[in-house]
């Protein structure tokens, strides 16, 4: 079993920066590809970025794209989420994911992290 551990949501006004980290523990997710999933009030979760398990090729949302950055560090088991020139409108609890079987499927998750942007 995975378990996965969210960290670094906040409370920051627009135009700041977060960096959320990913936590893996159980075992191993460097062969995993991992995703940043998020959810907004009254929102469905919806996908934000997503990396390979080398790190290699990674994928954002449009509304992402140019703004944050995944990244991974496999020796130290963790994700990171680097999110610049935040808006209001990236309000939204955000959640990491481990697709193990790199299949698009995400079998573990973590329990999220609350991040909320000020005007």
């Amino acid at each position: 079993q995975v378990q996965l551990v969210e960290s670094g949501g906040g409370l920051v006004q627009a135009g700041g920066s977060l960096r959320l980290s990913c936590a893996a523990s159980g075992r191993t997710v460097s062969s995993y590809a991992m995703v940043w999933f998020r959810q907004a009030p009254g929102k469905e979760r919806e996908f934000v970025a997503r990396i390979s398990w080398s790190g290699g090729s990674t994928n954002y949302a449009d509304s992402v794209k140019g703004q944050f950055t995944i990244s991974r560090d496999n020796a130290k088991n963790t994700v990171y989420l680097q999110m610049n020139s935040l808006k209001p409108e990236d309000t939204a609890v955000y959640y990491c994911g481990a697709d193990a079987y790199s299949d698009y499927n995400y079998d573990y998750w973590g329990q999220g992290t609350q991040v909320t942007v000020s005007s």
